[in-house]
């Protein structure tokens, strides 16, 4: 949460010209609302399991590059799903930098609470671990601009296709 995962995924679209799914885009699309509304309406539980259908139905063998948010890595199936699909690009960040961007807009579910940065410590925590084991490489977003990190990315793959 806030690393910049939609707007470097749209760095690299631009850049690419490959399409992009944005996981998050894709589930509002399909309840007809916001991502923190379906959290309201219908719980974390059945937003998961949007999310995950979504990537299963995602076509393999097509190049793109797929957006995801911050949760998809909570569950294992995700973390084995996109791994199928290509290369994790984790986008990391220190803690106060990521909680400082996920706090400038009121759109983030799950820090709607009296303690939201008790709340981002704690997804900050119990993630790290996940994105870790699930991640190719990592990219650390703190101090670099959208096409900054979005030169990396295509640096580090071009690397990765000539190993």
């Amino acid at each position: 949460m806030g690393a910049g995962k939609s707007s470097v995924g749209r760095a690299l679209e631009r850049r690419t010209g490959l399409a992009r799914l944005d996981i998050d885009e894709t589930v509002a699309i399909q309840f007809g609302m916001p991502i923190a509304e379906i959290f309201e309406t219908y719980g974390e539980e059945k937003f998961r399991d949007a999310e995950t259908e979504t990537l299963r139905n995602f076509v393999s063998g097509r190049a793109a590059i797929i957006v995801t948010g911050g949760g998809i890595v909570i569950r294992a199936q995700n973390s084995d799903l996109l791994k199928r699909l290509g290369t994790i690009v984790w986008l990391n960040g220190d803690e106060t930098t990521l909680f400082e961007r996920a706090s400038r807009r009121n759109t983030r579910p799950l820090l709607q609470n009296e303690n939201p940065r008790a709340v981002f410590s704690e997804l900050f925590r119990k993630r790290v671990p996940l994105y870790q084991a699930a991640a190719d490489f990592e990219i650390d977003t703190a101090s670099r601009d959208h096409d900054q990190v979005a030169e990396i990315i295509l640096t580090k793959m071009e690397e990765l296709a000539t190993r």
